[in-house]
């Protein structure tokens, strides 16, 4: 989700873009408007449902039509709390908040920070295998653990890096938020993204995680040959870097991005068995079936707790972990604002008795297609919506209840819907001009969004073509 990203001790490590935020509630409130206002319009109606609870095709019965109360619309989001839906919406709500007062400790006791310094150390002398095993790691925790905005911070640290080995600005840019995106987008766990729709879809997130696993190779394999036909074309003649020039300066300026002292040490060590602890808590998750379900309440606590011992343990001053976890819970509250507004439209509409009237309509849309058109249709109304909400929580809670039924019904399992939706959700984070994390980090790197444009469109296209292969297969296949 949309984040500015701020280094000021005194404010949270990451907190919901102002701008964002309004833009984002004002969308959901004219959708919200317009659920409140189908009802004016379209008939009540109901499907018959089996003991499972899925619907029964062709047992679709229409009502009249009766419009809701104005006044159910406005306190909708408030309500919402109170529906059938509410565990659910309160548990991500929750979810979110500790995490990012987690996320917020771990980058105030500098953590990761450490952490990366550590493992490029080891690596000083093996310059390509520093890229590789750096976009290898920000993917990582991007498809694991969700985190994308978090590992932006880091953009600084790794154009120091960069530009130390020889490369250039572009090449750290891409090293960092490139990997931190694609991972998010080729999640193999991604609490944020696989787990909030396999919760809101009532499946295990290990539910087709091959075909995650497989996608996440085949990315990192296309953004490794990316950034290393970049990195030799303008080692062959460094004029053709977009940034020659601005480099050229920054490497006079180049100083050491981390003093590695025994605090340094000591925080590796902390912090190598904290996301030591949260992967065995993900494999477990992964291999357990009787835990599977309980994956956010699960990595919630996993993370509150041992995010609070390290913290403890690496901190000398033991009051301020409670300060930036509160710094963090706290600056993640418009989250929660934005998933009530999201769910409330899903509300709205079930209130108002036409759920079952939109899934006939649109099943009816799309009756005789086949499961690939379907799923690309699914896949393409995603990234329409992720030009005006950037949120992934917030898209999943607004169409995948809408959107699982009638996929069912057509034959596309709950597993090729969720892989559809985190290829959409994710990718084009780094090539829209709106999403205000793309332009901190272009700005950091002094980089214009004319030649960050010029220099991965060719790279998204190929990403496009890749997906769509990788959705036409699972369909081939019954994934």
């Amino acid at each position: 989700m949309s984040t500015d990203i701020k280094s000021e001790k005194d404010k949270a490590f990451a907190s919901i873009n102002l701008r964002s935020f309004i833009t984002v509630i004002a969308i959901l409130t004219l959708l919200l408007a317009i659920a409140g206002s189908l009802s004016y319009f379209l008939p009540q109606g109901a499907f018959e449902k089996d003991a499972d609870g899925i619907l029964i095709e062709g047992s679709y019965t229409a009502g009249e039509v009766e419009g809701i109360a104005i006044w159910r619309i406005l306190t909708a989001p408030v309500r919402v709390f109170a529906s059938e839906d509410a565990l659910t919406i309160i548990l991500i709500s929750l979810f979110l908040l500790i995490m990012s007062g987690v996320f917020n400790i771990l980058e105030k006791t500098e953590g990761i920070r450490f952490l990366m310094s550590a493992l490029i150390l080891k690596l000083a002398n093996k310059k390509r295998a520093v890229v590789c095993v750096a976009v290898l790691f920000f993917m990582l925790f991007g498809s694991l653990f969700g985190m994308f905005e978090e590992l932006v911070t880091l953009l600084p640290l790794t154009l120091v890096l960069m530009l130390s080995l020889g490369f250039d600005s572009l090449t750290g840019i891409g090293v960092c938020m490139l990997s931190a995106c694609f991972g998010f987008a080729a999640a193999i766990t991604n609490p944020f993204s696989v787990g909030i729709a396999s919760q809101v879809a009532g499946t295990a997130v290990t539910d087709g995680v091959w075909l995650r696993l497989v996608f996440f190779g085949i990315t990192y394999a296309v953004l490794i040959g990316f950034l290393m036909k970049h990195i030799a074309r303008v080692r062959k003649d460094p004029l053709r870097s977009p940034t020659y020039e601005a480099d050229k300066q920054r490497r006079a300026e180049l100083s050491e991005p981390v003093a590695f002292d025994d605090r340094a040490r000591r925080t590796v060590r902390i912090y190598a068995v904290f996301f030591s602890i949260q992967a065995v808590v993900l494999v477990l998750i992964a291999t357990v079936p009787a835990i599977s379900a309980l994956a956010i309440p699960l990595l919630a606590v996993s993370f509150l707790l041992g995010g609070f011992i390290c913290g403890l343990l690496v901190s000398a001053k033991k009051s301020a972990i409670f300060r930036y976890f509160a710094q963090g819970a706290l600056a993640m509250l418009p989250a929660v604002v934005m998933i009530a507004f999201a769910s409330s439209v899903k509300f709205i509409i079930v209130e108002s008795g036409i759920m079952d009237t939109l899934i006939y309509y649109a099943t009816g849309f799309l009756d005789g297609k086949s499961p690939f058109v379907t799923i690309l249709l699914v896949y393409l109304l995603i990234l329409i919506l992720q030009f005006f909400i950037g949120s992934a929580s917030a898209k999943i809670l607004l169409v995948m209840p809408m959107i699982l039924p009638i996929c069912e019904s057509l034959g596309v399992s709950h597993s090729l819907v969720i892989l559809a939706y985190c290829m959409a959700d994710g990718f084009t984070d780094m090539i829209i001009p709106t999403n205000p994390i793309l332009l901190v980090g272009l700005s950091m790197a002094g980089v214009s969004y004319g030649k960050w444009f010029k220099w991965t469109w060719k790279l998204q296209g190929l990403l496009l073509l890749v997906t769509v292969a990788l959705l036409y297969f699972g369909t081939v296949i019954g994934y």
